[in-house]
């Protein structure tokens, strides 16, 4: 059983880091339009998350949405595709990199406006919690979202209500490229809950295994209690805010100390020491494989036909 779970959520995070590097290289070839956020180095928040959440559960996170797609089920063909503005995108090519939608797997966006899933999320959670259900709701957000007003709004009425929502923190420490401790007073931005009040916790978003702990618990008192948590997940992106973002608010000294600990490099090192380095390669071998069919298939896909775009519009 741990080396199945270990395989799955090295394969999960190896899957997303090479789908991120290869949008890279597309986005420099200039076959991505707009704007191209990565979550290269983000990779164990997402996977560690969706780990223990069921298939009913909503998932919802801001414009850095690949990891969460993928690490969620989604393929890597139809997200390659979306990127390329492609028919066969996971969004018809109609949302680009901001906008990743799965409605099969619950997944409900990539939302572009700072904030703006955290009410959608505390309100697909309360359509459950009506219907009797025991499905959640997650939500991930950047560190830059908790001080808009958004953020209070949903947490406010989360907590009122007793909506069965996890808000997750993704705490990269710079926002789009301001040093959180010009942003906030505290480096704990858990803190937050307090005002609501809710459950809240922190945890280091570069042990996968960690996350999933953490998840487990706020998803269990979601389930039972109907009652919602705020956690921090401190994490570290290695890529600008995106790829427009030369980054040089931050020296590389400190982007290669949060290497020094990546979360694929340390749990393929802990593979390798359990005698699965056969296996690891192997799953490095297949991604690959798969990564590369999914660029193949996005760049042969078709763009939609001009007529039908004004099709999936409300007005």
């Amino acid at each position: 059983m741990e080396q199945e779970l270990l395989t799955d959520l090295y394969s999960k995070m190896q899957r997303i880091r090479r789908f991120e590097e290869e949008a890279a290289r597309l986005y420099t070839e200039k076959k991505i339009g707009g704007f191209l956020h990565l979550y290269i180095g983000q990779e164990a928040v997402a996977v560690g998350a969706l780990s223990v959440l069921k298939d009913e559960d909503y998932v919802m996170t801001a414009y850095r949405c690949h990891g969460h797609y993928i690490a969620r089920g989604g393929s890597t063909r139809a997200g390659m595709s979306e990127l390329l503005g492609k028919v066969t995108g996971c969004a018809k090519g109609r949302g680009g990199s901001m906008h990743f939608y799965d409605i099969e797997r619950r997944f409900m966006g990539g939302w572009g406006i700072v904030g703006a899933q955290l009410p959608v999320a505390a309100g697909l959670a309360f359509a459950e919690k009506y219907k009797g259900t025991d499905n959640i709701a997650i939500c991930f957000m950047g560190d830059g979202a908790i001080n808009i007003g958004s953020f209070h709004e949903a947490l406010a009425l989360a907590s009122l209500w007793k909506i069965p929502v996890i808000f997750v923190i993704e705490n990269n420490y710079f926002a789009m490229g301001t040093p959180l401790e010009k942003t906030a007073a505290t480096d704990d931005l858990s803190i937050r809950a307090l005002a609501y009040p809710m459950a809240r916790d922190t945890v280091d978003g570069h042990d996968v295994f960690a996350v999933r702990a953490c998840i487990h618990a706020a998803a269990k008192r979601a389930r039972e209690q109907h009652l919602p948590t705020l956690i921090e997940a401190k994490t570290y992106r290695y890529r600008g805010h995106s790829m427009a973002d030369p980054a040089k608010y931050r020296s590389q000294q400190d982007v290669d100390q949060w290497k020094s600990r990546d979360p694929i490099k340390v749990l393929g090192e802990k593979m390798d020491a359990l005698g699965m380095k056969a296996i690891r390669e192997q799953i490095d071998q297949a991604i690959e494989d798969e990564v590369q069919d999914a660029v193949r298939f996005a760049e042969e896909s078709p763009f939609p036909a001009p007529e039908t775009a004004l099709d999936y519009t409300y007005v």
